[in-house]
């Protein structure tokens, strides 16, 4: 039976590939699963239009994650915290942190997104990378200052 894959396969092959498998596998286990399409002329149509929407649905989050990095290059976020002698903080500064700062200044962020190495420690100001897509990193602009 010719199927058309949905999804890569590691002992099939890669996604929109036509291979032949048994009636069996794919009857059972390939099409309930919505992994693979029977391939036919209706199904390779269908199979067309899911991989044009992808497409477009991919342009628009790039494009929003465009308009996003715009906006956070041109801001910057104050967060205020406890700290004693020689500008040391008595906690940290995390992406936690950032993120809930950033959402008080109307951009929400999940804090996951934000890439900090280590936890800041210091008063400062610190330009930290914020990964919006895979192809779009934006920095934020970070003052970490004494309350």
């Amino acid at each position: 039976m010719k199927v058309v894959l949905r999804q890569d396969q590691e002992s099939l092959g890669k996604r929109g590939d036509v291979v032949e498998v048994a009636p069996g596998f794919a009857r059972n286990f390939l099409l309930p699963r919505r992994l693979a399409l029977e391939a036919t002329p209706k199904s390779m149509r269908i199979f067309e239009e899911e991989k044009k929407m992808e497409v477009t649905q991919r342009r628009r989050q790039k494009k929003e994650a465009e308009d996003l990095a715009k906006k956070l290059a041109a801001m910057s976020c104050t967060i205020p915290v406890e700290a004693g002698e020689d500008d040391k903080l008595y906690g940290s500064v995390t992406s936690m942190d950032i993120a809930e700062a950033l959402k008080k200044e109307g951009i929400e962020i999940d804090k996951r997104k934000v890439v900090l190495e280590e936890p800041i420690k210091s008063l400062g100001i610190y330009h930290v990378p914020v990964k919006l897509h895979p192809d779009i990193t934006a920095e934020v602009k970070v003052w970490v200052v004494k309350k």
